[in-house]
């Protein structure tokens, strides 16, 4: 081979990796698609902790991924106009906040084109409890549920139905799939009869018996119970998720040992991952908004 020839070759090669090198510094330089903070106790239940913990390490995974920055926070104090301002996705991840002032900054988030992402524990209200029914927009009006009524025992899979499948979060589901385990709760209010409640997702009438007790009421034998919905009138999603099986009997040993886990089930990710990009696309507004 020439000399011309292997000089012309050489400057081809150092033309290709200098395209390479500043294609993929462009790529690693770029801006995150959105950023995301989330919010926790995981000071109480067990079961709320564990699922805590596990989304401390799956939630950056995802990150990662998708092109997301994910923030954690325990520190409540934190939900004010200035912190959020950073932020396009709020998560609640096993509580809500108490504070009036907290409270009064979430709603104006919200209400000025925020978005959010609630699990399990987030939705729950009881008067007497540790967590009174005492914020009537977040429980009646934003979620819609009301009051937290009972649930299931112990934590099992149930069979979910997908009722809407074009919307953004469960576009890639199939109309039915098997869910983790999980506690399932039953709500106060009729979602169903609520204009403004989107239902996404429901216990299908396949999981009856639902709990294995060993308190009768513990046991589902019939119903209709909505798992995951949105809100028309905000760019928001619920899902009943994030309660893990624990070994409270200690049969496995001295501690509460975690029995299963939320986010190891590729179907139900799917929604989640689903669900948080949706919620992080500013160019999709939720249907009713006006902001």
């Amino acid at each position: 081979m020439s000399r011309s020839v292997t000089m012309a070759a050489l400057k081809v090669l150092r033309i290709a990796a200098l395209i390479y090198c500043c294609s993929g510094l462009s790529a690693c330089t770029r801006k995150p698609a959105f950023r995301v903070i989330a919010f926790f106790t995981a000071k109480e239940d067990q079961a709320h902790i564990s699922f805590v913990r596990e989304a401390e390490r799956w939630f950056p995974e995802m990150a990662a991924k998708y092109r997301f920055t994910y923030d954690a926070t325990s520190d409540w104090r934190n939900l004010n106009a200035e912190f959020l301002a950073a932020y396009h996705v709020v998560v609640f991840l096993d509580t809500r906040p108490e504070e009036p002032a907290q409270r009064a900054a979430f709603q104006t988030y919200m209400d000025h084109g925020g978005a959010w992402m609630g699990f399990h524990f987030a939705g729950f209200a009881l008067t007497p409890s540790a967590y009174p029914a005492n914020w009537d927009w977040y429980h009646n009006t934003f979620l819609g549920s009301g009051s937290y009524v009972s649930n299931t025992w112990r934590p099992t899979s149930a069979m979910l139905r997908v009722e809407d499948r074009n919307h953004p979060a469960t576009h890639n589901l199939p109309e039915t799939f098997k869910s983790s385990p999980n506690e399932w709760y039953r709500w106060e209010n009729d979602l169903r009869q609520n204009p403004d409640i989107h239902i996404l997702l429901s216990i299908d009438s396949s999981s009856f018996p639902l709990g294995t007790g060993p308190k009768v009421h513990e046991i589902w034998h019939s119903g209709y119970y909505p798992v995951v919905w949105t809100n028309k009138n905000y760019k928001m999603l619920y899902l009943n998720m994030g309660h893990n099986d624990m070994d409270y009997e200690h049969k496995y040993g001295a501690t509460n040992q975690t029995l299963s886990y939320t986010l190891n089930n590729t179907i139900q990710d799917q929604l989640i991952i689903d669900g948080l990009l949706w919620l992080g696309d500013r160019e999709k507004k939720a249907p009713r908004a006006v902001r």
